[in-house]
């Protein structure tokens, strides 16, 4: 599942003293930060070739959080230009303006245009306002499903999928031409769960309207400037220079001065005029860990499969079972790891790999948690139960305890492009991996009892899980909320599915506690696995990969990027006979 979000911009002041109505400044400087993109999970490199041009999420909030204590800094600018992240780092952006405010910092928001949930952004800030031309688009939410049973059809291919769970609609997209009843009583069921608690409750609390008046603008949508500012949705409507005039005003100063990209990182220049340079790229990085003690921060980002993982072809993100395993056994022999959080941020995928990284997380002597970000459902969801405890974030889509399994059998398509093949085998079930044939009575009974096999092993790792972090299920109970229903994180935490909200900052805070370490210090955070600089990918054939990520190719045409990016995830796991993945890239819009 995808959630699109929009644009804004915020802007924020503070006085470290009241200054009394007459008194003024000289000047007061303003941190800007811009938020723009899907904002990756995964740690990124700082290439002495093409710069840091992409940021982590993490880093993004982490430099809010430094504006708050920079004591020259007195404000922020948070420009937001086409930010497309989900729900689980929507409330965590939201939680660092808020604490940014808890300093006595104001926080005013611009947007050139928005639309829903980049307007929940701009609820928790002081200001809001829009330029005359701008609009609001705060139309509420829909889901969107892809389905493709008749284009298979069209091309002659047939989709032999099983799934173990009523609302397990993972392959419903090439079985259905439309959402069985399961499928869609569970995604009304998470609809209505962040339109009242994710949209309306938090405008209602942020602006101070009655909820019956929020459900009627939301009907009323979308607004121009001048009516979004009538009905009370946004307090100003001005260009950006006439809005920095009044935050001048409102700070008491005479002057003002935008610190551009507050906190980034600058990338060390590299002299392509000097020959010796260049070799500087194929040198390893320097890298030297302190003796001080520390909580390893793993990432699991994107689709689970076996073997090494990096970045794909278009981008996306893959969980390697292999290089997963490597991150927690190298965080497990460093001494100086005192516990470690696996931030999960993945849809899941092979049930084999999400069962080896699991394996890895129990068998590991140091306290482990869990921390979710937009998405840790079945595989992503597999590999978090093997954490001491689970955080999540509200909006986090997890659950979908479930399996499906299955090929699609490409004969039709052969025919249609005269292509013929002739099969001899030796054993009932030769062809149950074959592309070439559907499946037979028998191989489809032993496919069943394959993905079964594996869903009681879900099901019975899942309750282990629970147990551990002291939640008491028997299996009967824990089956009705399994079946491969996927739950938002606050219904996940009303049911036991996982045990607390809040953000990776607070599952590390958690998890430097469970290692009995002093709470009055900070830990130092070693992240891995490591990010993969141009030229370590370069060597693993990989620098298409990086180079399409790095220059944002597809930026251009997200809607493509998605749709092709659904495409490569299935490529990564069509070796695989068994997946643990949610319902295919629902939209939340």
């Amino acid at each position: 599942m995808r959630i699109a979000v929009v644009v804004g911009i915020v802007i924020a002041a503070f006085f470290p003293h009241p200054l009394a109505a007459e008194e003024k400044v000289d000047k007061v400087s303003l941190a800007h930060i811009k938020l723009t993109g899907a904002l990756d999970e995964t740690p990124q490199p700082n290439d002495p070739l093409f710069g840091n041009l992409l940021e982590s999420f993490q880093s993004k909030v982490d430099r809010i959080r430094r504006a708050k204590e920079d004591k020259k800094i007195h404000g922020l600018i948070l420009e937001i230009d086409g930010l497309a992240v989900q729900w689980g780092k929507l409330n965590e952006l939201r939680q660092a303006v808020l604490d940014f405010r808890k300093s006595g910092k104001k926080v005013f928001a611009y947007f050139e245009s928005a639309t829903t949930v980049d307007y929940l952004l701009a609820v928790s800030c002081d200001e809001i306002c829009l330029p005359e031309s701008g609009w609001l688009v705060v139309t509420g939410l829909r889901g969107e499903a892809l389905f493709f049973k008749d284009l298979l059809e069209k091309l002659g291919i047939q989709a032999e999928m099983m799934q173990i769970g009523d609302y397990k609609g993972a392959a419903e997209p090439f079985t259905r031409s439309s959402m069985s009843p399961p499928f869609r009583k569970n995604l009304e069921n998470i609809l209505d769960d962040y339109f009242e608690k994710s949209l309306v409750d938090q405008i209602v609390e942020h602006r101070k309207l009655p909820k019956q008046q929020v459900k009627k603008l939301i009907d009323r949508a979308p607004f121009t400037a001048r009516e979004a500012k009538k009905v009370g949705l946004v307090d100003r409507v001005a260009y950006v220079k006439d809005f920095e005039a009044h935050i001048k005003a409102v700070m008491k100063a005479e002057a003002i001065d935008v610190v551009k990209n507050y906190g980034k990182s600058k990338s060390s220049s590299l002299d392509l005029s000097n020959p010796f340079a260049f070799f500087k790229l194929f040198a390893p990085p320097v890298t030297t860990r302190s003796k001080k003690p520390k909580v390893a921060v793993i990432y699991a980002t994107g689709v689970i499969a076996p073997g090494k993982g990096g970045t794909s072809l278009l981008g996306a993100n893959i969980c390697g079972s292999t290089t997963m395993i490597e991150a927690i056994q190298e965080a497990e022999k460093d001494e100086t790891v005192k516990a470690i959080v696996l931030r999960v941020d993945s849809p899941g995928g092979s049930a084999l790999a999400s069962d080896l990284i699991w394996n890895a997380l129990v068998q590991c002597k140091k306290p482990v948690i869990a921390s979710m970000s937009d998405v840790a459902a079945s595989g992503g969801y597999y590999i978090s139960m093997g954490a001491d405890k689970i955080y999540a974030e509200p909006g986090t889509l997890t659950g979908s305890i479930g399996v499906v399994g299955g090929k699609l059998a490409m004969a039709g398509l052969y025919d249609k492009i005269g292509i013929k093949t002739e099969i001899i085998t030796r054993g009932k079930n030769a062809t149950i991996f074959s592309t070439d044939t559907p499946f037979s009575d028998s191989e489809r009974k032993r496919m069943k009892a394959l993905m079964q096999d594996i869903y009681e092993q879900f099901v019975d790792k899942a309750v282990q899980g629970r147990t551990r972090a002291g939640k008491k299920f028997t299996k009967k109970e824990f089956l009705n909320y399994a079946g491969g229903r996927v739950w938002t994180g606050r219904q996940a935490k009303e049911v036991g599915l996982v045990d607390a909200l809040g953000t990776l900052g607070d599952a590390i805070a958690d998890a430097w506690k469970m290692a009995k370490m002093d709470p009055e210090t900070k830990p130092e955070i070693l992240v891995l696995p490591k990010p993969k600089t141009f030229m370590e990918l370069l060597l693993e054939n990989q620098a298409d990969a990086h180079l399409s990520q790095q220059l944002g190719i597809l930026d251009r045409f997200p809607e493509a990027r998605r749709h092709f990016q659904i495409a490569e995830a299935l490529l990564h796991l069509r070796h695989e006979p068994v997946w643990a993945v949610m319902p295919c890239r629902i939209q939340i819009r």
